[in-house]
């Protein structure tokens, strides 16, 4: 279906990834993996022919048709369920050319039209775009109102919705997980592994790899390469190469220190100078072995919370929605110190709304929340990159924070979030959106937060920032309710999960799995 020999994708003078050798054949499933900015999103633009290769050869197969998510979606007065349709372009002609026929009065077109839509299952086309939508998230009121009139993460799922609703050969697919919840995740994974075309798609999703994905394709150096199996398996290869690799390293290096040696001990004796010129050519033309670092380039920690109060939140009977509308209703916790807690709940459930009321930023219709004055909340709101102010650097929003620390100081905690000196020193309207989110991370950290709100906290990290901020939260000694859609983070984090559904909060007793089940009917 896609071939790519020797291909170099760069963007200017800088060369991303080199001598990509790839072959991508029906019913194959690959997931590109790799850190923000090593090239996975210019490897579809090529694709795509939006962004031309700077060496080497693309083939695509005769008549291929490639269905891709787009990133941006425009604020039209279609409908959701038209805009999905609009997917498939021949559909969409035909139905175009139909409303024409119809307004002219051309009956022969008409006719023609109809024919061709009986050929292509167009009279099905409302009802399969609706299945897909009320698949991802939207209600049936929701599916018949215009695009213009939804949020961001929500028109995301539209584009989502009219990529899959596409007639293609091969999927592409940019981070297809961001902005759904586990059901709609659970259903994705489905319509993916019944998908007959060929997959290519980027994800940090690692379960969501493990179930959909045939092949991992990891950009790491501006080299791509092809593991088979899911990224479970390719782990376990990446871990097994890593340590074959600095056994080779080590083992040239000792052989590399005899030889050097050996030239510089007899390059003036006359009886070795000969030996000694053909080790140093042998040098010369040596294939030196890479060292492979297995360490995460990103580490920090939580520092200890200066005190912890015991509950750190109590809530009575509280409903929370925003006006008149009650969300949820009779909410009643007691949030202790230490305790994890992960939020489940679909879209709309109100699991932002109860994060956005606990730390204060919405009041509550009714009841009480209690928060001590020693509680020092870290909260990590689901957009929180959109909010930050793109005109200051990293360094002056930490000074902002604390004026008793040194820059040097600043600049050292920077650096264990992945910044280097000249980014911490840079606006953030340079910064990635992954780049952001280390910020807003970073940001928290400092506070030494005993809370943690934490409302997707990885829409916008690599596999990398991700495992890093895994590691930090397991030996955080605060307490912590999560939000996120990453199954892996919430296996691994969390002690209790619960449930908002009903409007209703309330303890769930099965587990992740279990919930997960649940939907996979």
């Amino acid at each position: 279906m896609l071939k790519l020999q020797d291909v170099t994708i760069a963007r200017g003078a800088k060369v991303l990834i080199k001598q990509i050798d790839l072959a991508i054949f029906e019913k194959m499933t690959v997931g590109i993996v790799g850190a923000n900015g090593c090239g996975k999103s210019s490897l579809f633009a090529a694709i795509r022919k939006q962004l031309d290769i700077a060496h080497g050869d693309l083939y695509l197969k005769k008549d291929l048709v490639i269905s891709s998510l787009e990133q941006e979606t425009a604020a039209v007065d279609t409908t959701a369920v038209n805009y999905t349709i609009s997917g498939d372009l021949i559909l969409f002609q035909i139905l175009n050319q139909l409303e024409q026929a119809e307004q002219s009065e051309n009956f022969d077109v008409m006719m023609q039209c109809h024919d061709r839509l009986a050929e292509v299952d167009g009279y099905s086309a409302q009802a399969r775009a609706a299945k897909i939508l009320v698949h991802l998230g939207f209600s049936q009121e929701d599916i018949h109102r215009p695009v213009s009139d939804f949020s961001g993460g929500w028109r995301m799922r539209i584009n989502l919705a009219k990529c899959l609703f596409a007639s293609s050969d091969l999927l592409l697919l940019d981070e297809p997980t961001n902005h759904l919840d586990v059901p709609a995740i659970v259903w994705l994974e489905k319509f993916l592994n019944r998908y007959q075309g060929g997959i290519l798609m980027i994800s940090h999703d690692r379960d969501f790899l493990d179930n959909t994905v045939s092949h991992i394709a990891h950009i790491e150096r501006r080299e791509l390469q092809l593991y088979t199996g899911n990224y479970s398996v390719f782990e376990v290869l990446r871990a097994q190469q890593i340590a074959l690799q600095q056994s080779r390293h080590k083992k040239q290096q000792a052989q590399i220190s005899h030889a050097k040696k050996f030239v510089d001990r007899f390059r003036s004796t006359a009886s070795k100078a000969k030996q000694a010129q053909s080790r140093l050519k042998t040098l010369k033309k040596m294939d030196h072995v890479q060292l492979i670092y297995a360490q995460l380039p990103f580490k920090f920690r939580f520092m200890e919370p200066k005190s912890t109060p015991d509950p750190m939140l109590t809530i009575r009977k509280v409903d929370l929605g925003y006006q008149d509308t009650v969300i949820i209703k009779q909410v009643r916790i007691s949030l202790l110190s230490g305790q994890r807690i992960g939020l489940l709940g679909a879209n709309g459930a109100g699991k932002s709304t109860l994060i956005k009321a606990l730390c204060g930023e919405i009041a509550p219709l009714s009841g009480v929340i209690e928060r001590p004055s020693s509680v020092v909340i870290g909260y990590f709101a689901q957009h929180q990159v959109d909010h930050l102010p793109l005109d200051r650097s990293p360094l002056s929003l930490l000074q902002d924070l604390d004026r008793n620390e040194t820059e040097k100081q600043f600049i050292r905690y920077l650096g264990s979030f992945g910044f280097s000196r000249d980014q911490s020193l840079s606006p953030l309207q340079n910064f990635s959106g992954g780049e952001k989110a280390r910020m807003a991370l970073a940001l928290i950290v400092w506070r030494k937060p005993n809370l943690l709100l934490l409302d997707e906290p990885t829409n916008h990290l690599d596999m990398q920032m991700r495992e890093a901020l895994m590691l930090a939260l397991q030996d955080y000694v605060g307490a912590m309710i999560l939000v996120s859609h990453d199954r892996h983070l919430m296996r691994t984090l969390v002690d209790e999960l619960y449930l908002i559904e009903d409007g209703q909060l309330k303890s769930y007793s099965g587990s992740l799995e279990d919930y997960q089940t649940s939907y996979a009917a």
